[in-house]
């Protein structure tokens, strides 16, 4: 799971080392309402929280860090990649299997939070899923923006297993053709 969730960020720490502070600032406008920097700096605070979590024993993915620098300069974001990889890399098993809190607002008419119990490894599997699908959303960003990506990025671990498993049957059927 570690290496997993590590893959995970050094795909989005490439990401940014490839772009330039225009870009990742820029929103497109009229797809997007949000540009690489804002998605980036939703993904960190996940983890963030879940960092938090295990200190605090509580998880709020609620708690935001709009309009920092974070999503104004990549390598800021850089760096914050580079604590959580630490921070990820330094986890026990003890650390995983922790029971904590989560708590999070469910409601869009009105403030309702709910609370229930989960383990760090639970919100470390899914603080990876929601990078990823940020990633995604990124990716449409940076197609508009004609700039590349890493592979895979944005793309789910099932779905990565599909592509490679279709190659693989393409190419097995090229050679029993042969």
């Amino acid at each position: 799971m570690i290496a997993s969730q590590l893959e995970i960020l050094t795909q989005g720490r490439l990401y940014l080392e490839s772009i330039s502070e225009s870009e990742y600032t820029a929103i497109v406008s009229p797809n997007f309402i949000s540009s690489v920097g804002e998605h980036i700096r939703h993904i960190i605070d996940h983890y963030l929280a879940l960092m938090s979590g295990l200190d605090t024993e509580t998880v709020d993915y609620d708690v935001r860090r709009r309009g920092e620098k974070i999503e104004s300069t990549p390598q800021v974001a850089i760096e914050a990649i580079d604590r959580i990889s630490s921070w990820i890399n330094n986890l026990s098993d003890t650390d995983l299997d922790k029971s904590i809190t989560l708590s999070t607002e469910i409601s869009i008419t009105n403030k309702t939070v709910q609370t229930f119990r989960t383990s760090i490894a639970r919100e470390l599997v899914f603080a990876g899923s929601h990078a990823v699908h940020h990633y995604a959303m990124i990716a449409q960003i940076a197609f508009a923006q004609k700039t590349l990506v890493p592979e895979f990025f944005g793309i789910a671990p099932a779905t990565a297993t599909f592509i490679r498993e279709q190659e693989l049957k393409n190419i097995n059927s090229v050679s029993s053709a042969c």
